[in-house]
């Protein structure tokens, strides 16, 4: 988390590499097993990927990446028979999110963009999930789908509570602070 304009490139690189290549890598290696049973492969993207959300642009770019290897994946592997989808959570109550549930300003503009007002849970991540991989989404593929109580509807949520602390006193900061009008 941080600007792009003060990120370490190597850094960057990581998270592309986690996010992105991982979820490359991995669909790579399984699509000849996927194949032999006409497969269903559900990568976890995320919100961000379509959205916005100020100092999280490694992240965004990263799932926005995967969200397209998802698609192209699923253009190629149609023939084969196989399905490859990705779920795109929004703000879920896990221990990753524990910083901003317990509550504050980042989790109130989180409910501030979130038509349902509420954070998701695990479980309702799982079940869409468990959907995509099942029969019962047969004719689904190379679809992005969001569980994020219609966030990305709205807007992404402001992480500066977060991030100015820890780089308002790198030389740049001044270029992403907000400023009052």
């Amino acid at each position: 988390m941080g600007p792009l304009v003060l990120a370490d490139a190597d850094a960057v690189r990581a998270t592309i590499d986690l996010n992105m290549m991982g979820t490359f890598l991995t669909l790579k290696h399984a699509a000849p097993e996927l194949g032999k049973t006409r497969g269903s492969y559900v990568a976890i993207s995320s919100h961000v990927g379509i959205q916005s959300e100020r100092f999280l642009g490694a992240y965004a770019a990263a799932k926005a990446g995967l969200d397209q290897i998802v698609r192209v994946s699923a253009d190629e592997l149609g023939p084969s028979g196989i399905r490859v989808n990705s779920v795109r959570p929004g703000i879920i109550a896990t221990e990753l999110m524990d910083a901003i549930t317990a509550g504050g300003p980042v989790l109130d503009s989180y409910y501030a963009n979130i038509p349902l007002g509420r954070v998701g849970t695990p479980e309702e991540v799982a079940a869409l999930v468990r959907f995509l991989a099942g029969p019962e989404s047969s004719f689904i593929t190379g679809q992005c789908i969001g569980v994020d109580g219609g966030q990305t509807l709205r807007s992404g949520a402001d992480f500066s509570p977060f991030a100015e602390p820890l780089y308002r006193d790198e030389p740049g900061w001044s270029l992403v602070a907000k400023t009052e009008a």
